[in-house]
């Protein structure tokens, strides 16, 4: 039997809309249509109250959640605590994220998000290999011990993923345009993170198949008066998306609502490159042998370099709409319809449309999430389940 979503204000294309039912038959979105129409009669009802209705939201860095970060155990178990941590800020799809590592490390985390994906975990999309191949001079808190050139040697294990996506984060630098362009071809997203490239290294980059930047302005070369720089290239070219940490430590918001009048806002991402600390109460814990503090929603190593952040999606969008002066219904996309895009995933996530998933998010006014449906199962956040039961 099918299950009517009904009173709720439901995000649409043209903004939020009232007087809608959601129809949803098993994991799919069977139609949006008015309440009043003849196959809700014949479908299971269930009340929103009133509040927003969203599609869930996709967040393609996440380092850590629940209390675990992914680097230490790159394992089944690991990607469910942190799925079920993200899940409660409204986060229905999501790409483990690795920290630079040893190959062999790197090998076991893309066989545990195989796994993971065999095993029906919910929201696991696939996979985000942030570095080791990253420019030392761009670093941040990564292990420079772990840093190195990528060459073909590694192609058949950064390509070796089925079943999910796998993101790539690179310095260009770090390798060549031809190596970049067979990642892509096997069905890589590459994106540019941690590099000191000139301008013209990057437009390279982009000419054979680059298409992200990884958490925008943060680790990587700088826009000058006279060399562009990394954020040059990434705010000069209209078709690549930027991922945005709008936590309010990583960059500053002015500069956020700068880069926002550069290029279309479908073309900026929300991520929370979230640590472990995340769902939990935790104020430190350890990356790499070293400690890091949460201090509110970032994130710092001894030194005071950021290492990542204590923030989630949920809070993102607040802070996209209250910092960087958005609408709910853009910051809301930019949390979805856009990281769905940039994955490849367009086409069946990242809104509430026929035929699309039924990954969904129930909120208030203040964004503080209710529920959420991953592939039409339900987890009330009130009690804290991870994996939820079938609609209603």
């Amino acid at each position: 039997m099918s299950v009517a979503l009904l009173n709720g204000r439901v995000l649409q294309a043209q903004g939020f809309a009232t007087g809608l039912a959601v129809l949803i038959e098993r994991d799919r979105i069977l139609d949006v249509v008015p309440a009043s129409d003849a196959r809700c009669r014949g479908a299971q009802h269930y009340d929103l109250g009133g509040q927003l209705l969203l599609p869930g939201f996709i967040d393609s860095q996440v380092n850590g959640g629940g209390g675990v970060l992914f680097n230490d155990a790159p394992s089944v178990a690991s990607i469910r605590t942190i799925g079920a941590a993200h899940r409660r800020f409204g986060t229905t799809g999501f790409l483990p994220t690795l920290i630079s590592a040893d190959l062999d490390i790197v090998a076991r985390a893309i066989a545990a998000v195989r796994g993971a994906i065999e095993a029906g975990v919910p929201g696991v999309l696939g996979i985000h290999i942030e570095g080791p191949f990253l420019n030392v001079a761009r670093r941040g808190v990564h292990d420079p011990a772990k840093l190195r050139e990528l060459d073909g040697s590694a192609l058949g294990l950064l390509t070796s993923l089925r079943g999910g996506r796998t993101l790539v984060t690179l310095a260009p630098e770090m390798t060549t345009p031809a190596i970049i362009e067979q990642l892509v071809a096997a069905g890589v997203v590459v994106s540019a993170g941690h590099t000191n490239a000139t301008y013209a290294e990057i437009k390279a980059a982009l000419a054979h198949g680059l298409t992200g930047f990884t958490h925008l302005f943060n680790a990587m070369s700088q826009l000058t008066g006279r060399e562009p720089g990394a954020v040059g290239a990434a705010l000069d070219d209209q078709r690549s998306w930027c991922g945005l940490i709008v936590d309010g430590a990583h960059t500053d918001p002015v500069v956020l609502r700068i880069a926002l009048r550069c290029k279309p806002h479908d073309r900026f991402m929300l991520v929370t490159d979230a640590m472990p600390s995340v769902g939990t109460s935790v104020a430190s814990f350890e990356l790499g042998g070293r400690r890091i503090d949460v201090h509110g929603y970032a994130c710092f190593d001894e030194d005071g370099t950021l290492a990542g952040s204590n923030i989630d999606m949920a809070s993102c969008v607040r802070n996209a709409v209250q910092l960087l002066g958005l609408t709910l219904a853009e910051a809301v996309r930019m949390a979805s319809e856009v990281p769905a895009a940039f994955l490849g995933l367009a086409h069946e996530s990242g809104r509430i449309a026929p035929g699309y998933r039924a990954n969904l998010v129930l909120a208030d006014d203040d964004l503080q999430v209710r529920e959420t449906w991953i592939d039409g199962r339900s987890s009330a956040v009130a009690s804290r389940t991870a994996s939820g039961s079938a609609l209603p």
